[in-house]
């Protein structure tokens, strides 16, 4: 899965109507302008330290750029930092946040200074390992090569040790997945927020895990495809554990706030207003706009398969959109 995504995003922009998948900041400028404000919010509430913006997986640069102008309006300029591999996706992020630095992870980021950090649609593309229940016990779902075509098969070692107590006795051929990446990822974030203080907004599709189920998926024009076909040419992607991510986050000192819907967390942070204004300014694209905020907030679009966690530095306020 590794390998596959990094050749798909190295090779393509996947993004838009003429790509694969379309992601919240490519529907509607509301998503990058609130996202940008609810941090801004927290940096003024923490005492506006000297601030770094950094974003993970920055697709076209789309939601920087947005959260970037909402940000300049109440008076927070900071230096931008993106995440990001893909020549092609760079040469994208570079028209849309001029001045920005490119990094391909975190360590290259200056350790000076408070980190404000967007991952929006980032951690879904990790690669995953399956371990499926079998009559032996549980065993490492792998993928095998066959006159060119690829196939799931069940490995040989049993991991019955690692599995949580509650999933030991699960019936037979259920399948847990994990993500050791993603576990890497989330506590060196979370290390350095409580050293340079900072907070993360986590936004993707998932659950409040860890939980019994197959969530790996392709899509390829804007459709399910079969992720064993074609390695490399369509985008791969697993749902967000963000149980397992939060206890991550907790094991190196952030604090976590979180998970809420990304409907209720958009509405909170007034996507309603924005709308309105929106359409006040441009009247023939009302319809248009009330559509956009209603793929990103409803229930039966992004509104609750999506979700957001905060992960803080100690200290630092609880971010707008999370109960207290």
């Amino acid at each position: 899965m590794g390998a596959a995504n990094a050749h798909y995003y190295g090779t393509r922009d996947p993004l838009g109507a003429r790509g694969d998948f379309t992601t919240a900041p490519e529907i509607s400028q509301m998503f990058g302008e609130l996202v940008g404000l609810a941090l801004t919010d927290l940096w003024h509430r923490a005492g506006q330290p000297a601030s770094r913006y950094v974003e993970f997986g920055p697709g076209r640069g789309t939601l920087a750029a947005d959260a970037r102008r909402a940000m300049a309006t109440v008076g927070l300029t900071p230096p931008v930092h993106l995440i990001e591999t893909s020549p092609s996706l760079r040469e994208h992020q570079a028209r849309a946040v001029p001045g920005a630095e490119w990094h391909v992870d975190l360590v290259g980021v200056p350790d000076d200074g408070a980190l404000l950090v967007v991952a929006n649609e980032f951690f879904d593309a990790l690669p995953i390992r399956q371990l499926v229940r079998t009559a032996e016990g549980w065993r490492e779902r792998l993928v095998a090569c066959q006159d060119t075509l690829f196939l799931p098969v069940v490995g040989n070692t049993v991991f019955d040790p690692v599995i949580p107590p509650a999933f030991r006795d699960a019936p037979g051929g259920s399948i847990l997945e994990t993500s050791p990446a993603s576990v890497a990822v989330m506590r060196a974030l979370a290390k350095r927020l409580v050293a340079q203080g900072g907070a993360a907004l986590v936004i993707d599709y998932g659950y409040d895990g860890p939980a019994i189920g197959d969530t790996l998926q392709a899509v390829r024009g804007h459709a399910f495809a079969n992720p064993f076909e074609d390695p490399g040419e369509q985008d791969l992607t697993a749902h967000v554990d963000f149980g397992t991510l939060a206890e991550a986050a907790r094991a190196e000192g952030a604090v976590v706030h979180g998970p809420v819907g990304q409907g209720a967390f958009l509405e909170a942070l007034g996507i309603g207003p924005r709308a309105a204004a929106l359409a006040a300014a441009a009247p023939e694209r009302a319809d248009a706009i009330a559509v956009d905020r209603a793929r990103l907030t409803g229930g039966e679009q992004m509104g609750e398969l999506f979700k957001v966690i905060a992960v803080t530095a100690p200290g630092w306020p609880v971010p707008e959109g999370f109960a207290a």
